[in-house]
């Protein structure tokens, strides 16, 4: 019994990080890859056909405020730790997307571009974008000035610009550039 695990939002100035611990024989599912390489409506659907087909799957999320206190990287370890203890069927082993494991009970093994070779962390991946994908469309709705629903918190032109008119909201990574800048230019 494997689980696949993988992150998603290491990279944007704003949201938490979230990620997918996932227990799936994926036979049957076309088009399982990273989620990267797949559009978002290609993301959308593969992700119900994972959820149903799953034998069990959970999330953990890293907020904005743990992000800033023990950085991305624990901050992403974190959340994989979380999604792996939330599920409800205790995996064998889990296999990780990277090149380092969360702290878990069982044994893990992190695999350097898995999400685009082993098919339960790229269902993984899948699920963790579509879910977070819909978490900044919800922050959008509390910060329609920023365009959280369009660029998902990434460092875009639009977003930049945005930080620059409005300054920084709740969701905002104050530890990371230009945000960190930003905030100490206001005190």
């Amino acid at each position: 019994m494997i689980a696949g695990v993988d992150e998603v939002g290491r990279g944007p100035l704003a949201g938490p990080v979230l990620a997918v611990a996932i227990i799936i024989d994926t036979k049957g599912i076309e088009g399982i890859k990273d989620s990267k390489k797949l559009s978002s409506s290609q993301r959308e659907a593969l992700s119900v056909k994972i959820r149903k087909q799953a034998k069990a799957w959970a999330f953990g999320v890293a907020s904005v405020i743990e992000i800033d206190k023990i950085n991305i990287l624990n901050a992403s370890l974190l959340a994989m730790q979380r999604a792996v203890a939330n599920l409800s069927i205790v995996p064998d082993r889990i296999m990780v997307d990277g090149n380092r494991c969360p702290h878990v009970s069982m044994p893990a093994k992190a695999i350097i571009g898995g999400d685009d070779i082993v098919p339960q962390i790229s269902a993984a991946s899948i699920v963790a974008k579509v879910m977070r994908d819909y978490l900044m469309c919800v922050f959008d709705k509390h910060y329609p000035e920023y365009g959280f629903a369009k660029h998902k918190g990434y460092a875009t032109k639009d977003h930049l610009k945005a930080i620059q008119q409005y300054g920084i909201c709740a969701i905002h990574r104050k530890s990371f550039a230009p945000i960190k800048t930003l905030a100490a230019s206001v005190v």
